[in-house]
């Protein structure tokens, strides 16, 4: 990492450390990719220099392109913010925008071979509604599902968490075990409400009604509100997508790396979340996403730059340090494909 002043950052870079005010209170967290308008804000409050990662060119492909992904942001908070619980024909808009998106990630080309880098990072609930539609849209895809149940699909993700604007428990990077017993219950009622304020518009299906209702049941019973075990094709394909990137985001849960969140749906499969849908989410899911730092098992310390088609757990990796911790200045890329001998022991933190 290094550190640059403020008048020097033009946009995109990431942040390597937490950038705090005198009293400790958190502004923007590490990892945190910076927009013109945090830049902006930053240099109004006074902030002279931050601490950003060094950059290191990589081959990152992601749902969508993050202009892309920003305007969707922007129309679907706008959207959502307007509605009451009382008044939900507003959110007929979001029919189009979660059409837009399934479109948005059918012109990318070679759509089936890619494995996609999702990465973890501080999220709201408007981000991961995009997010979620574009995991669940790419899996209904790859299922071969008709137009129609995609569209379906699309339009309960964004909207699936609608019911925590009626909360007022705060449940970002918390374990639910933090929470008190009737705050618990409340969160926990968040599908309820959700599924309540739609359920008698006619422009969403009852599909997509349910999707909403059901985003936290999980296959052995122990999901809520209802505690089903009955679930819907639908409804378990967002279930999935839904608890990745809600554990990568930090939304009801503590926040935990892209690898940690795989292996919960490996450990889970079958048991929780349904097996086959589990593996088909996995199988264009990077389990090290570009950027990432690593140690390898030879003790090198490595950046993560490019995906294996064929193999989402062994990258092209970029050697930095040797495994004496000396600076290394050639490039060296290692395929971990081909090297048998050579492995990710684990990923590390910013260095």
């Amino acid at each position: 990492m290094k550190i640059c002043e403020i008048g020097n950052l033009s946009g995109g870079e990431i942040l390597a450390r937490a950038v705090m005010t005198l009293d400790y209170q958190v502004l923007l967290s590490e990892g945190t990719i910076l927009r013109k308008e945090y830049i902006e804000k930053l240099s109004e409050l006074g902030i002279r220099e931050v601490y950003i990662k060094e950059k290191v060119n990589t081959e990152e492909v992601v749902l969508l392109r993050n202009e892309v992904e920003e305007d969707f942001k922007n129309k679907v908070k706008t959207i959502i913010e307007k509605h009451t619980y009382t008044h939900s024909k507003e959110l007929v808009e979001l029919s189009k925008t979660a059409d837009n998106i399934i479109t948005n990630i059918l012109e990318e080309e070679e759509l089936v071979e890619k494995i996609y880098d999702i990465k973890e990072r501080s999220a709201d609930i408007y981000e991961h509604s995009i997010t979620v539609c574009s995991l669940a849209t790419l899996t209904s895809l790859k299922m071969k599902l008709s137009k129609s149940r995609i569209h379906d699909i699309g339009v309960a993700c964004l909207l699936h968490d609608l019911g925590l604007r009626y909360l007022v428990v705060d449940c970002i990077d918390k374990n639910m075990e933090e929470l008190s017993e009737l705050e618990l219950a409340e969160y926990k009622k968040h599908s309820v409400y959700g599924y309540s304020a739609l359920k008698n518009e006619l422009w969403i299906s009852e599909i997509s009604k349910y999707i909403i209702l059901y985003h936290h049941e999980r296959m052995d019973g122990s999901g809520y509100p209802l505690k089903a075990t009955d679930i819907p094709l639908e409804a378990r394909i967002v279930i999935i997508c839904e608890a990745f990137d809600e554990m990568i985001c930090g939304i009801g849960c503590k926040r935990v790396k892209v690898h940690e969140a795989i292996e919960h749906l490996k450990k889970y499969k079958n048991i929780l979340y349904d097996g086959k849908i589990v593996d088909i989410f996995l199988d264009f899911t990077a389990v090290y996403p570009a950027g990432s730092y690593i140690l390898t098992n030879e003790g090198e310390i490595g950046i993560v730059i490019r995906q294996n088609k064929t193999f989402p757990d062994k990258p092209f990796i970029k050697i930095i340090y040797d495994n004496k911790g000396e600076r290394v200045l050639q490039d060296i890329v290692k395929d971990l494909s081909v090297q048998d001998n050579v492995y990710i022991e684990k990923v590390i933190e910013i260095i």
